[in-house]
């Protein structure tokens, strides 16, 4: 069986639900502001009722104004971590990797190996997709999983000027926000991949909610090539 050694520890965002967003934007020193840094996790059913989930990753937030789209790092693995049994252990990933201006999915499969170390499971190819530019291209492969990879813009709102005037030690107006705020990420853009997969591809959900809605728990990590 051939696959790609890697090792990660770069980003991890947790979330559970069956609509839940986690973002950070700033991930730990190893990671922050490289091509390995993972800005915003969402895990979302498409309609009411679907029986599929999306999956969708953003890497490489710039905070600025106006700066160019980035690219995918070809040493970097981003792997969608599932777990199905509510032990917090991946029980299926699913892998994407880039190569020559496509993006490579593999899974949704068991992993080899679970914690902070992965390996490309070369041997179960999902499919890819051309990296989008200026127009988005998408695949669905035989299997009905939806692909999709390439730059967008930040969906992260959040004013950091006033959040450090507010933190300042000893800030002019430390009244609170303003409302509605200065995005900073206005114009900001991220680097996107999105999977769309039938449920019954990657097991059963975890539990339910508090509003009754079937749940994953599911995170992201980066895993850089050693």
């Amino acid at each position: 069986m051939k696959k790609s050694k890697l090792f990660t520890g770069l980003g991890v965002i947790v979330i559970t639900g069956a609509f839940l967003i986690a973002a950070d934007h700033i991930d730990a020193p190893s990671a922050m502001g490289t091509t390995a840094d993972i800005a915003d996790f969402f895990a979302f059913e498409p309609t009411t009722g679907s029986d599929n989930t999306v999956f969708a990753v953003d890497l490489q937030s710039d905070v600025l104004d106006g700066l160019e789209y980035g690219t995918f790092d070809e040493s970097v693995l981003t792997e969608i971590n599932i777990d199905t049994d509510g032990d917090l252990v991946e029980d299926m990933v699913i892998q994407a990797i880039p190569r020559d201006g496509r993006m490579y999915f593999f899974g949704p499969v068991a992993p080899t190996t679970t914690g902070l170390s992965s390996q490309v499971l070369v041997d179960v190819p999902l499919g890819d997709v051309e990296i989008s530019t200026t127009t988005a291209i998408t695949e669905t492969t035989a299997s009905g999983i939806s692909i999709f990879a390439g730059p967008r813009q930040d969906p992260f709102f959040f004013d950091f000027g006033r959040f450090n005037e507010v933190l300042a030690p000893s800030p002019e107006d430390n009244s609170g926000f303003n409302v509605p705020g200065t995005d900073t990420f206005d114009g900001a853009n991220t680097m996107s991949i999105v999977v769309e997969v039938p449920n019954s591809l990657i097991g059963e959900a975890t539990g339910t909610n508090v509003i009754g809605l079937e749940v994953y728990k599911t995170w992201i990590t980066t895993n850089r090539l050693q």
